[in-house]
């Protein structure tokens, strides 16, 4: 049976408030970091030519820095996870910074891939959905712990069968992997929101600045997740390739 949440008093809507805040800033500064370390890397050839190497016939394969770009951003995000709480809030929000620019330059590929306007088109589609599950986390009295967890068990399908689906090449699996992936993290969006505002009520009134600040990161750091999955899943549908 669900429960509502409970309702906050004055003073804890303030608190809520302000963390919250500060969580919606340092994603969109996280995103902004990714989308601009993305276009460079795509229009720079000097480091895009960090990805790729030219081979004898003329053609381009994956370098060794593009390996490692494409699986530290993993590895970053596991260490912050883990290891956050007993990290300086420098640390953390370095780390952050540094993990957001990873990603970008992972991410420039699509600019190969897909066409500057279908980016851009499907970035705003991705914003628009985004900012309506967030509000539906923020605003409603429903617990959403069972959807979270239930998408939780609907991610872990989807990455079993985009495994599989390297071996069977079917586009027809790829596409409604894309679809599936669109439903669960706009469930995940919309129970991470409420749980963030569930945790900023949790935090006393004195909490230290240095920690208030690692958990604006952590929060940041799963709504960027949330964003960035919902929209590359949104590409694979609406996007047009080059």
């Amino acid at each position: 049976m669900q429960r509502s949440v409970t309702m906050p008093n004055q003073e804890a809507i303030t608190q809520v408030n302000s963390f919250v805040r500060s969580v919606y800033l340092w994603m969109t500064l996280g995103l902004a970091i990714t989308g601009i370390t993305a276009y460079m890397f795509a229009n720079t050839p000097s480091l895009l030519g960090l990805l790729f190497r030219a081979t004898p016939e003329g053609g381009a394969s994956p370098s060794m820095m593009f390996y490692i770009i494409m699986f530290s951003p993993l590895a970053l995000v596991f260490l912050l996870s883990a290891r956050i709480q007993k990290m300086q809030a420098t640390t953390a929000t370095f780390l952050f910074i540094l993990y957001a620019a990873l990603m970008g330059a992972s991410l420039s590929l699509i600019f190969l891939i897909y066409s500057g306007s279908s980016i851009a088109q499907v970035f705003f589609i991705c914003s628009g959905t985004f900012l309506a599950c967030s509000i539906y986390g923020w605003t409603t009295k429903k617990d959403l712990t069972s959807v979270g967890s239930f998408m939780m068990m609907g991610l872990i399908g989807i990455i079993v069968a985009s495994i599989v689906n390297i071996f069977l090449n079917s586009p027809m699996v790829h596409m409604v992997i894309s679809y599936i992936g669109v439903l669960i993290f706009v469930g995940l969006t919309a129970y991470d929101t409420q749980k963030l505002k569930s945790m900023a009520l949790a935090q006393p009134a004195d909490l230290d600045a240095a920690t208030l600040r690692k958990g604006t990161i952590l929060g940041a750091l799963t709504l960027y997740l949330d964003f960035i999955n919902l929209f590359l899943f949104l590409l694979r549908i609406f996007g047009n390739r080059e």
